[in-house]
Order: C-alpha cells, then sequence, then structure tokens
C-alpha cells in the first residue's frame, strides 16, 4: 500500500500545483541543526552535518522525524480535493481478489481478499468442497502491524511452516503447524531474516539468517549469512548449520527439489553472481559438492529428472538459456544447452511436467511450453499484450494458472491444461474501471548517447497534446528488475482524473539482459539518469506535458533516480518524490545489507575514480 500512498501524494501534489483557486499555506521547516562530522576520501574532506541522523534508536532522531511528519501531514491535509481522491481509489481497491489455488496434501489452498483488508486470508476446501478459513494475518496483532512473510507446507502437506514481519522488519519468526488440526506443534524460530523455508520430507526444513547485531536491528550491518537445518521436536539452539559457517557469504539460500533428492544451494556476496553447489540427501553424511566456483553468473537449478538437473544460467548467455548436465560431473564445462540464448530474456518455471520459457520481448511476455525431451510443444496464446506469470506448480498437476496484466488491464488468473494447451478465465476481478476508454502504447525514444528506451504511455482516449496534461513519469533503472505492464489502482485514477503514467524500460533494468543491466551500473549509472531525463525530454517534446505539469516519482533505487534527476534538472519537473531512496551513496553500504549492492553501486572505498 506504500506505492499508492505515494501515488496519492503524487497525484494530490501535481494537481494541486497546476494553479487550483484553493492551495494549501506555506510550509515552515523546523530547523535542523548541523554537525562537525568531516570524513576523508582518498585526501577529499566531505563534511557530513547529518550524521547524527543516522541514528534511529536516539530520541533526537525520533523528535527530528515527528516534526518533519507534522510539516508534511499539515501540508497534505489542506489539499481541497483530497478527501474526493481517497474516497474514488477506496472504492475501486473494494473489489474481492482471488489467487490461483495450489494444492497441498488432500486439500486445495488460495488466498483471498474481501476488497478492503489489510492482508490476504488463506482459505482451504477439502474433498468436498467445504471452505474454511486456514490462515489470517489480519488477526496476527491488534494494531495490524503483523504480517505474513511466507508459508511453506512440508511435502505431503500435513505440517505448515509460515513467518511473520512485525513492525514492517526484515527479521522474522517461523511458526511450525500441524496443518491438518491448524495447532501450533513446537516452538517459534526466531531471528530469521532474508530467507525461505525449505522442507526435507516431513523431517525439518533449511533456512537462512545472520548472527543478530550489536546496536539496531533496523539498520545495522548484516553480511554473514548462514543456512542452517531445523529438525521438527529439537530446540533451535540444536539447528545445525549446513553451509556459511567458515564460507562468508551476503546472501545464502538452500531449496530442496520436488522429489527430496537433492538440497541445492545458492550463495552470493552481491546481488548479481551466485556460486551453486549441490548435496545429496539420499546418502548420509554425502559431501557439498560444487557446480559453480564464482560470481561471475547468475544460476540456478530449476528442476531434476532422476540425476539430470536443468540450470537456468546467464553464463555465456547474457539473456539467460537452460542447459542440463548430469549430477555426477555437474561442472560447466560439461553443461549442455537444452533451451538456448534468444535474443530475448528468458525466465523458465516448470509445472504439469512441462518446462514454460516466459520470455521478455521489449518488456512483453511471450510464453513458450516444453517437453523435457527439449521439444517445443506450443507458444501459449495470451489475451493481449502485457504481463504474464505461473505456469508453476508439481509434476502431476494436471491444471496451472497464470495471470495476466497491462496497464489498462486488472490482473486475471486463468486455467491452463498443459495437455491440450486450453486456457480459460479463473478468476476475473469486477474492477468499477473502463478499461476500454484508455490506451496504452509503446514508444521508442533516443537517450543522450543515442540508445534506443522503449516506454509505455498510458491514459484516456481522445487525450489533447497540448503540453498541458498533468503526467507522472516512474523509472526505477536498477539490480536487473524489469519494469513490466501491469494494473494498479492509483494509476487508474490517476488517469481518470486525466493524468498520464508514463513507464520507461531504463538502462540498469533486466528488460534486455545482462548488458542492459550492466550498462547501468557502476561508472555507467549516468546513463540512467540520462535515460529518464531523455523521457521526460520525449513526453514535453511532442507535448504529452511540459515541465509545470510533470511529476517524477520512483522508490529505492528509483529514489536514487529520482533524487539524481531532481539534483541534476531541477527545471525538468514540478514535483519529485524520490520514496524511500538510497541517497547517501558515499555510506549506504555502511548499512543493512547495504553492502551487497555494490554490483550496482560500486563503493566510495573502492578507488579514487568510483569516489569521484
Amino acid at each position: 500500500m506504500m506505492k499508492n500512498t505515494f501515488l496519492l501524494m503524487a497525484l494530490s501534489a501535481t494537481i494541486t500545483s497546476f494553479g487550483q483557486n484553493q492551495k494549501p499555506t506555506t510550509m515552515k521547516y523546523p530547523v535542523t541543526h548541523k554537525g562537525e562530522t568531516v570524513d576523508v576520501y582518498f585526501d577529499t574532506k566531505v563534511a557530513d552535518p547529518y550524521r547524527w541522523l543516522e541514528d534511529d534508536k536516539s530520541a533526537e532522531t525520533g523528535a527530528w522525524v515527528k516534526a518533519q511528519n507534522k510539516v508534511t501531514y499539515d501540508y497534505l491535509a489542506q489539499i481541497p480535493f483530497r478527501d474526493v481522491l481517497k474516497a474514488r481509489m477506496e472504492k475501486l481497491w473494494n473489489y474481492e481478489k482471488i489467487g490461483a489455488p495450489f494444492k497441498e496434501g488432500n486439500y486445495s489452498y488460495y488466498y483471498k481478499n474481501n476488497g478492503l483488508q489489510n492482508q490476504s486470508v488463506l482459505y482451504r476446501k477439502d474433498a468436498k468442497g467445504t471452505e474454511t478459513i486456514f490462515l489470517d494475518p489480519n488477526t496476527f496483532s491488534k494494531d495490524g502491524t503483523t504480517s505474513l512473510g511466507g508459508l511453506d507446507f512440508s511435502k505431503d502437506g500435513s505440517k505448515v511452516a509460515y513467518a511473520i514481519s512485525e513492525g514492517g522488519s526484515d527479521w522474522r519468526k517461523v511458526i511450525i503447524m500441524d496443518a491438518i488440526t491448524q495447532k501450533i506443534i513446537e516452538d517459534t524460530i526466531v531471528d530469521v531474516k532474508f530467507s525461505g523455508v525449505s522442507w526435507k520430507a516431513n523431517e525439518g526444513f533449511y533456512y537462512s539468517s545472520y548472527d543478530k547485531p550489536k546496536g539496531s536491528e533496523l539498520s545495522a550491518k548484516t553480511d554473514q549469512h548462514k543456512l542452517y537445518f531445523h529438525k521438527l521436536g529439537t530446540p533451535q539452539k540444536q539447528d545445525k548449520i549446513i553451509f556459511g559457517a567458515d564460507q562468508k557469504r551476503r546472501y545464502v539460500g538452500g531449496s530442496v527439489t520436488e522429489d527430496d533428492h537433492y538440497l541445492i544451494i545458492n550463495a552470493s556476496t552481491s546481488t548479481y553472481g551466485n556460486e551453486l553447489y549441490i548435496k545429496d540427501l539420499t546418502k548420509p553424511n554425502s559431501p557439498i559438492v560444487t557446480i559453480v566456483d564464482n560470481f561471475k553468473s547468475d544460476n540456478s537449478i530449476i528442476d531434476n529428472e532422476g540425476t539430470k538437473l536443468f540450470i537456468e544460467t546467464d553464463l555465456n548467455a547474457p539473456n539467460k538459456r537452460i542447459v542440463t548436465v548430469d549430477v555426477k560431473n555437474p561442472k560447466p564445462e560439461n553443461w549442455k544447452d537444452f533451451i538456448p540464448e534468444t535474443d530475448n530474456v528468458l525466465a523458465p518455471t516448470t509445472g504439469g511436467g512441462y518446462i514454460f520459457a516466459n520470455y521478455m520481448k521489449d518488456a512483453v511476455s511471450v510464453v513458450k511450453q516444453y517437453d523435457y525431451s527439449g521439444k517445443m510443444i506450443r507458444e501459449i496464446q495470451l489475451p493481449n499484450l502485457g504481463t504474464a506469470g505461473g505456469f508453476g506448480g508439481k509434476k502431476k498437476e494436471k491444471t496451472l494458472y497464470y495471470s495476466f496484466t497491462n496497464y489498462l488491464s486488472p490482473g486475471t488468473i486463468y486455467s491452463f491444461e498443459p495437455k491440450s494447451g486450453k486456457s480459460a478465465v479463473y478468476e476475473k476481478p469486477k474492477v468499477d474501471f473502463k478499461s476500454e476508454e484508455y490506451v496504452s502504447k509503446q514508444v521508442f525514444y533516443t537517450s543522450k548517447d543515442g540508445t534506443k528506451i522503449p516506454m509505455m504511455i498510458t491514459h484516456k482516449k481522445g487525450l489533447k497534446l497540448d503540453g498541458k496534461n498533468p503526467t507522472i513519469l516512474y523509472g526505477y533503472g536498477g539490480f536487473n528488475i524489469s519494469l513490466t505492464p501491469s494494473f494498479n489502482i492509483a494509476n487508474a485514477v490517476w488517469m481518470e482524473n486525466g493524468g498520464i503514467f508514463a513507464v520507461p524500460n531504463l538502462r540498469g533494468g533486466g528488460e534486455y539482459g545482462k548488458k542492459w543491466h550492466d550498462a547501468g551500473t557502476k561508472m555507467q549509472k549516468q546513463n540512467v539518469f540520462d535515460d529518464f531525463i531523455a523521457a521526460a525530454e520525449y513526453l514535453i517534446a511532442q507535448k504529452y506535458t511540459s515541465s509545470s505539469f510533470l511529476a517524477i516519482r520512483g522508490g529505492s533505487n528509483g529514489g536514487l533516480l529520482v533524487g539524481a534527476t531532481m539534483t541534476q534538472r531541477p527545471d525538468l519537473m514540478k514535483v519529485a518524490l524520490p520514496a524511500v531512496g538510497v541517497m547517501d551513496m558515499l555510506r549506504y553500504h555502511t548499512f543493512t545489507s547495504g553492502a551487497g549492492w555494490a554490483y550496482d553501486y560500486g563503493t566510495s572505498q573502492d578507488s579514487k575514480e568510483m569516489f569521484d
């Protein structure tokens, strides 16, 4: 919901800036005192007068935040039409949302939200079709600040481990429950971070975490991830470290293959590139075998047939490919192409005894179905241009599910029969939005260095290109993340009010593979800002909008994008919303897991060139 909150603020602030008769009073900011801290980087002195605000536990920081919030909310409360916008958003958002079903044991499970519930509720049906609530995250805490952070069933569906997050923290607790009786069966596992849960038969499960840091849990650095195994019926203090005690890695994950034969371990030091390991669980005390021993490529095992492994990789294939190899000799020199690299980025899933190659072509989905011999069965006929996801499931499933959405179409779930290729609407949301009255088109514009960049522009039909249309330009451009078309209630309200919503696919993202990602990292990070600036200039040149009617928005790495753009080109926009931005580029790597972002950003300590 934070995404919608920031968009509502953008909508309010942008329209407010367009010459409304009633305007909020001028803001009076509280005084922020300056300290004397100075750092030296490669003989250059850099003042850091607000270093004291890094202490998120101090009363002084708390008072500063409270004072800043008062200024913000006092201002926003005076916007005359804000309540109307909020009411419209609430009305549109108030529709039933049902997720795709999945089978565990003798039950079928699915998430459902009745409309305005903060969190979706997990329901289940038995063989007779009787529906009951299995887990309701809205009841986890009285104030609603505890959320469901993940859920995994044992192989036979008799047990479940679910993670909860308290107050939005990345630190999780894992609760273990008998899935049949819905009774908690042992002590809660605590201090789990950046981890899923993967069961080994019904014996126990693997999970990952760091040693608890000294000082603030929210901001203190955590950089040695470890993989543990929790055996049911034993205390957490006896959990065995499987990987990471000797090898220092920032991110470690473990998962068990569907047939329970192998433990797959991924280990990395940054957000790109991972080592890959495998352990035979059918043999007691078997060693952990190295498949990939470096961080120069992304690799994951997507399935196995006996000793034959299917590996998704971008090694020697920037747009990714699927290879096969026998577990007895799993090194890259023995890999054989199963689905070779193409001109489009690959993201595969498996289900129903098939492999689904989901390609991204100019940021929209193209899906092809293969059998395990490598034969292409069919290209899936999708409803339109947009984003498809899903097609995953157990090998024996006869019906799979996938979702489809774009900027005009709310996410609809389709059933899919892999044998026949038949698709049918399973769940279509009833949203009070007339998609047929809007248009979404893709354009290509030229960035500063001549690179062609795609951008989706969505708005009401019949829009007058007079340079006076309120426009939100949204971007990210980093960490191999792809911005593909998806429906959003807040965007719908924005467009109902005559606004344009534009999303460029900037370098640094994953829309065109590793080369596109790398072109927006480290010393080439300026490309991302140039791409975003060029997108704004295109919208202005084509008279979709003008600088007086333009808002730019992004969050996290996108917050850095907006921060850099509004600093370099303050003349370009009227409103800038850098949400939860990575702003202190000299010190970002000293907090939480920030050091793992160095593949994209580099660090100020790497070299004078990087510092500059």
